[in-house]
């Protein structure tokens, strides 16, 4: 599992204009099963993506795609994790995602 960590390089106007692409891009991955959640931080300096993916190189061809990334509107940082304690439900959620 990973974490997409997105920070804004580009001015919020920017990342507006970006925006209708950017959720395409999201809804594309969702419904394909590789995001599990996502939102902006808070303050709005980013965002975060929890993506299921089996390796760093998916993840990296995922990240790719996103128009923030191609047209340098957020950096992003791709942090790896192995979840060792989650809620049973959520447990549940990533064996029936598999």
């Amino acid at each position: 599992m990973f974490i997409f960590n997105l920070t804004y390089i580009k001015p919020i106007l920017e990342v507006e204009k970006m925006l209708p692409a950017h959720i395409s891009y999201l809804e594309e991955n969702y419904n394909a099963k590789k995001f599990i959640c996502s939102g902006r931080k808070n303050p709005r300096t980013g965002g975060i993506i929890l993506c299921n993916c089996a390796t760093k190189q998916e993840a990296e061809q995922i990240m790719k795609q996103d128009p923030f990334f191609r047209e340098k509107i957020a950096r992003y940082e791709i942090i790896e994790f192995v979840p060792s304690k989650s809620l049973e439900e959520f447990k549940a959620f990533m064996e029936k995602i598999k």
